[in-house]
C-alpha cells in the first residue's frame, strides 16, 4: 500500500517532574492557576505526529510518505528520516518560519502538561495531495492526523473529491475545532482513530451518538491505554485487544503514534483488523519503554519474541515473514 501521513512536524522539548501535578492544584483556586515546575530533565527530541507515525513504519519495513510544512532547521531531520525508510519530498519547506515546537512536562503519573508552537506548521494549509499522489503513482490511503487545522479539512475535502480513502485522526485538535469541522473530518473516512476521551469528545461536539458516527465510518478504532484497544464495525461484535507486557514505563509520549504506524503497516500487510491492533499495542509498548517517541529500537527477533508471548505463537508466525531480516 501507498500511505502518504499527514500531520504536525515538530521537535519535541520533553521535560519530567518529581512529582504530582495533582498535589499543586487547589480546589477552589482553579480559576486563577499560576504554577511554575521546576523538572529534573530536559530531552530535546525529534517529534510530531506525522514523522512519528512515519518513522514507526518505516522501521517496520514500509515506505510511507510524509506529508506536512517544516521550517530551514528541518535538514538534520529530514536525513534522520530518510535513513529510516521514510519518504519526506512531499514535506514543504517555510521560508520564514521555524519548524513546531511541543514543550511537555510529564509527572509521576506520567500526566502530561503541554503547549503547542504551530510555526510552520500553519503553512501545511497550502498543500495539495495529488501532487504527492502523481509522483508516488498513486494513494491508496491517506491519513490524516493532527495538523493546522485548515490543512486537515482541505486534505479531508480532497480526499474525497479525488475518491482516495482516508483515515481521520484528529486527536489533540478536537479540543480546539468546533463541531462543524470535526463533522467534516470525520463523514466518510475509512478509519477513525481517537482514544477514549476523544471518543466522546468527538460524540459531544459533533452532536452523534456513537452509532451514529460508526455509521458515517468503515472502521473506529479506540484506543483504551494500558488496556489496549477497541476497534468496531457497524453489525459486528467489537474486536479488543489488550497490550503487551512493558519492561518498563519510561515516557507515554509519542505511544498512540507508535500504535497508529503498527496497525497501519498490518494493514499494508493485509492483516486482520485484530492482528493489525496487535502490532500497533506491541509498537506503543516499545515506546513506553523510550524516552522519546522516535528513539526505540526495534530488534525483530526480540519484537517476535515479544508478540508470541503477549497474542500467541500462530500471531507471531503470521507477522514474521513482514519484518524481515
Amino acid at each position: 500500500m501507498r500511505i502518504a501521513v499527514t500531520g504536525s512536524i515538530a521537535t519535541d522539548h520533553l521535560m519530567t517532574f518529581p512529582g504530582r501535578f495533582a498535589d499543586q492544584l487547589v480546589a477552589d483556586q482553579l480559576h486563577t492557576v499560576s504554577l511554575s515546575f521546576l523538572v529534573d530533565t530536559l530531552d530535546v527530541r525529534r517529534g510530531g505526529v506525522g514523522p512519528n507515525i512515519c518513522f514507526g513504519m518505516g522501521v517496520l519495513g514500509l515506505r510511507p510518505i510524509l506529508v506536512g510544512a517544516a521550517g530551514a532547521d528541518f535538514a538534520d531531520y529530514r536525513a534522520w528520516l530518510d535513513r529510516h525508510g521514510v519518504d519526506t519530498e512531499s514535506v514543504h519547506i517555510s521560508e520564514v518560519l521555524h519548524t513546531a515546537r511541543f514543550v511537555c512536562t510529564t509527572d509521576t503519573d506520567h500526566n502530561q502538561i503541554a503547549s503547542f508552537y504551530t510555526g510552520a506548521m500553519s503553512e501545511a494549509r497550502q498543500i495539495e495531495l495529488q501532487p504527492v499522489a502523481d509522483r508516488v503513482g498513486g494513494l491508496d490511503l491517506v491519513l490524516i492526523s493532527a495538523d493546522d487545522p485548515e490543512a486537515m479539512v482541505r486534505h479531508t475535502d480532497e480526499c474525497r473529491s479525488r475518491g482516495i480513502p482516508f483515515a481521520a485522526d484528529p486527536s489533540q485538535q478536537l479540543a480546539r475545532m468546533g463541531g462543524d469541522d470535526i463533522r467534516l473530518l470525520v463523514e466518510g473516512a475509512d478509519y477513525l482513530f481517537t482514544n477514549e476521551y476523544e471518543a466522546a469528545l468527538t460524540e459531544t461536539k459533533t452532536g452523534w451518538s456513537a452509532d451514529e458516527i460508526l455509521a458515517k465510518v468503515g472502521t473506529r478504532v479506540t484506543t483504551l491505554g494500558a488496556q489496549g484497544v477497541r476497534i468496531d464495525r457497524a453489525g459486528e461484535e467489537p474486536i479488543l485487544v489488550g497490550c503487551p507486557e512493558e519492561e518498563a514505563k519510561v515516557d507515554p509520549t509519542g505511544v498512540g503514534d507508535a500504535f497508529r504506524a503498527g496497525f497501519l503497516s498490518g494493514l499494508s500487510w493485509d492483516l486482520s483488523l485484530e492482528r493489525a491492533a496487535q502490532v500497533g499495542c506491541m509498537l506503543a509498548t516499545l515506546v513506553i519503554e523510550t524516552l522519546g517517541p522516535q528513539e526505540y529500537e526495534l530488534r525483530r527477533g526480540h519484537f517476535t519474541e515479544r508478540f508470541a508471548k503477549a497474542y500467541g505463537q500462530e500471531a507471531a508466525s503470521e507477522i514474521q515473514p513482514h519484518l524481515g531480516g
